[in-house]
Formats: structure tokens, C-alpha cells, sequence
């Protein structure tokens, strides 16, 4: 892990959504998780205990439920993630600390996410950082396939026209950090204490570690 931070080359930001781009104290996955589990025992006909198993099985295996729901139960997916991602957004703040550390860095910035560009829209939005995010790369435009499949990575390099040796990732979840470094990226994992953010933390060495992207990008800008 790098001690300095020198990131004067870089051209494109790419930052995760769900506890990235917001701090992980919001908790607001938690409700995003419930609903998972009452959508996927709803489907299969299965108590909550057992959808949460199931859950968090093709999550290890699959990348999301979602990925897993898709390929074991032919599930579509449009009515899963509308479910899953109506929830209470009023927690997420302005953030002026984010605002002013994206308001002082120059290129690009992108929202790589595993959910949807209407949910992400709807954080930014209340984060108050959607005059800063050029564009969003949400689970759709990747066809349901969820990061870490280096597959996404390349689609999405393509797509946005990056050059992967002067971008910089964010991720909370070590293992999607992995294609980014792979591909010339330098990389900063927002360490949120959970132990299932963690995995593979084995395989990587992230550039830089932080607990909150905030306070890291203000000491980048110097503001």
C-alpha cells in the first residue's frame, strides 16, 4: 500500500456506489438485504431463513443474488430490482465534503455499480454530487453480469473509452478491486469493517486504503 498519494495523472475516477460513494454508516444496504431475502422467498415458495441462505450463497458464488436467482431460476430481472431498491433514501445527506473534494478534481467521474442507474441517480442526487458524475455504468448496461466478471471491466473500458493506467477505482468489496488492478488501474479500497468485504483480500494489494472516501479525496484536493 502506497503512503503518499500522488494521483496527478489520472484522467477518469471510477467510483463503486453502495458503500463507496457514501459512508457505510448510513447502514442503507441493510434494507436493500431484507428485501432481497423477502423477494427471493417469495419466489421460490421458501421460508425468510432459507431465502437469506439461499441468498447469500449465490452471492458468494454468482457475484449477486440477482446473478444467481437469473442463472438457477431463469428469475427476470426488472421486477427483482425495482423490489429490492424501493427503499427509504432519507438518510442520505448532502455530502459538502464530497461535494467540494469532486468539485476540485479535474477528469472524469464515473459510478461503476452492481445495482441500477435509477437507484444510483437517486444517491447521488441526495448526495448532492450529480453535477460531478459524468456517467453511470449500472448492472443493466453490463447485461445482469455483475462485477468482479472481468468481462464487465472490458465492456466498460470500451464503452467510456479509458485508458486503465491513468484511472483510479474505488470499491468497499476487495474482490472487484482485483479486474480494475489487473487492467493498470490503481485502486483504493473504502475498508468497511464488514469481514464479507474482505474476501480475497489475499490475491491484491491495494494502492491505498481508506475508511471513508470523503475525508481521503479531501486530503487528494487539499480541500
Amino acid at each position: 500500500m502506497k503512503t503518499s498519494i500522488n494521483l496527478s495523472n489520472i484522467e477518469t475516477w471510477i467510483f463503486d456506489l453502495d458503500n463507496t460513494l457514501y459512508h457505510s454508516s448510513l447502514n442503507l444496504f441493510s434494507q436493500i438485504d431484507k428485501r432481497m431475502s423477502a423477494y427471493v422467498a417469495d419466489f421460490l415458495g421458501v421460508s425468510r431463513s432459507e431465502a437469506y441462505k439461499i441468498q447469500k450463497g449465490f452471492f458468494r458464488e454468482h457475484g449477486t443474488t440477482l446473478r444467481g436467482m437469473m442463472n438457477c431460476y431463469d428469475m427476470e430481472p426488472e421486477p427483482y430490482l425495482n423490489y429490492v431498491h424501493d427503499i427509504d433514501f432519507s438518510i442520505v445527506k448532502p455530502d459538502m465534503k464530497l461535494i467540494n473534494a469532486l468539485n476540485n478534481l479535474s477528469g472524469r467521474k464515473i459510478v461503476f455499480t452492481n445495482a441500477t442507474e435509477k437507484y444510483a441517480k437517486k444517491i447521488i442526487t441526495r448526495l448532492g454530487v450529480n453535477p460531478n458524475i459524468e456517467k453511470i455504468f449500472d448492472i443493466t448496461a453490463a447485461n445482469y453480469i455483475p462485477k468482479p466478471n472481468p468481462i464487465v471491466y472490458d465492456q466498460f473500458i470500451e464503452k467510456f473509452n479509458i485508458n486503465p493506467t491513468k484511472a483510479i477505482m474505488f470499491e468497499d468489496m476487495v474482490r472487484n478491486l482485483i479486474p480494475a488492478a489487473s487492467l493498470g488501474m490503481r485502486t483504493v479500497w473504502v475498508d468497511t469493517g464488514h469481514e464479507w468485504a474482505k474476501n480475497q483480500i489475499e490475491l491484491i494489494k491495494p494502492d491505498y486504503i481508506t475508511n471513508g472516501l470523503s475525508e481521503w479525496l479531501s486530503k487528494v484536493t487539499g480541500r
